[in-house]
């Protein structure tokens, strides 16, 4: 998975800059989706192994594949070079411009293209596709799902009396109050037909084996595309408390409102919970996640001499109050050479929230990178990089951006003020200025965000 050669231009003026770009390439193939699917599942003969599951395809009469995610075109493609003519058919919804070279292509899995952040009739056709191939099943059946970031969107149905429109809305809503992935995945799951572990409750009795490359901070299986093969965790009174917490429970539409006060009547029964006896036929493996790919940036960066280490995959908060933290560490590393001494390279994984106040164009990687540019101005030796593991940071082509000592200057020297454009939500436009933003274009996967402190 090599990303686009045309580096930043920090980089590329940079003498460490082809190890910092390597680093973070690195990182990328770690989670690469095809092959995380190959570690994880093997066939011998006719025994199919999974996680620490075996099967005897000789059991089974019909093979299904489902599901869906920004990484589901080569995890589909993964199954089918397994499994080969064993697999009876399939459908897997994935972002738009998310597919593979023709040539690499599954044969016998339809790959159908879905809106992502925001829902479409694409993503609604594609799951009725889906339970119309897992219609009248049997003991007989395997159905393999696979799971991956962006599946919250990109795989919709909503309950009767709620439309497209509605959820449409809503996830517009959950985006600007700031609203985590598990936040907006607790609603989610009660207002839709396919989450919170109602596909597995339509594949019963089928054995249901489902991979699953995480993009959830402790990767939490009911909350990674809002678990559909898992068991619902939350509650209808945990998803109104999301809403009101937001301020936006007066601003959803009123057929939401409805299905979440019935619920909490008890007039809509709870998700299926662990205690299902559904699940004893569910076996759920996280295939890739961003620890995976964090500590794969680790080995490259002791590798080209660095002095390396992981902080944590737990990052969460909002992005400019996180980037005084790492800005902080890095200026650490510069005056005292702690926690490492230098060249150092620090680690950590996770994914933030921007509460959006202005009218600019990012994403929450480039707000990041921009207020450790603002925390760190003056201080050379030191870089901030932060970076979607998906190759797109919010609606903007960017996987992110860095930053660095010299990076307020820059733009100071085109006559833009950082501090104004992060007023404004505007990161992508200050960093696409001086050439500082990470363009990776699609990378096909999904495990969260990776933040990067350097000091030279």
């Amino acid at each position: 998975m090599d990303m686009v050669s045309k580096l930043p231009m920090t980089l590329a003026s940079s003498k460490y800059g082809h190890m910092v770009w390597s680093i973070l390439q690195e990182s990328l193939k770690a989670v690469e989706p095809g092959e995380a699917v190959r570690r994880a599942m093997r066939l011998e003969g006719s025994t199919l192994h999974v996680g620490e599951r075996t099967y005897n395809l000789q059991d089974f009469d019909r093979i299904f594949v489902v599901g869906g995610g920004k990484a589901g075109a080569p995890m589909a493609a993964a199954i089918e070079q397994i499994l080969g003519d064993r697999v009876t058919a399939g459908l897997v919804n994935v972002k738009y411009g998310h597919l593979l070279p023709p040539a690499e292509m599954p044969r016998r899995i339809s790959i159908r293209e879905a809106g992502h952040p925001s829902p479409d009739e694409n993503g609604c056709e594609g799951v009725r596709g889906m339970f119309e191939l897992l219609t009248a099943l049997t003991e007989r059946d395997l159905v393999i799902c696979v799971i991956s970031g962006g599946g919250s969107a990109l795989m919709v149905l909503p309950q009767p009396g709620i439309s497209l429109e509605d959820m449409r809305e809503l996830t517009g809503l959950l985006l600007r109050c700031g609203a985590t992935i598990n936040e907006m995945n607790t609603v989610r799951k009660h207002l839709d037909a396919f989450k919170g572990g109602q596909l597995a409750r339509r594949a019963m009795p089928a054995q249901v084996i489902s991979l699953i490359l995480s993009d959830v901070v402790g990767n939490p299986l009911d909350v990674i595309a809002s678990g559909p093969t898992a068991p619902d965790t939350s509650t209808f009174a945990e998803a109104v408390r999301v809403l009101r917490d937001g301020g936006i429970w007066d601003e959803v539409a009123p057929s939401i409102r409805r299905r979440l006060e019935a619920g909490l009547a008890g007039d809509v029964p709870e998700n299926p919970k662990a205690d299902d006896p559904i699940f004893q036929k569910v076996n759920n493996v996280i295939v890739g996640s961003n620890e995976l790919a964090a500590l794969a940036a680790i080995e490259q960066a002791k590798a080209l001499g660095f002095n390396a280490q992981l902080l944590s995959t737990y990052i969460e908060g909002e992005a400019r109050e996180v980037a005084r933290v790492f800005a902080g560490l890095a200026k650490e590393l510069v005056r005292y050479n702690r926690p490492l001494s230098r060249p150092a390279c620090l680690v950590a994984g996770g994914e933030t929230t921007v509460h959006i106040q202005g009218d600019g164009k990012g994403g929450r990687n480039q707000e990041l990178a921009l207020a450790s540019a603002i925390a760190l101005e003056g201080w050379s030796d030191a870089m901030v990089v932060s970076l979607a593991t998906d190759g797109t940071d919010g609606p903007t082509d960017a996987a992110g951006a860095l930053a660095t000592g010299d990076t307020v200057q820059k733009g100071r020297e085109k006559g833009l003020d950082a501090r104004e454009y992060l007023a404004r939500n505007d990161s992508y436009h200050f960093f696409e200025a001086i050439g500082d933003l990470l363009l990776t274009g699609p990378t096909n996967t999904n495990v969260n965000d990776l933040i990067f402190v350097f000091a030279f």
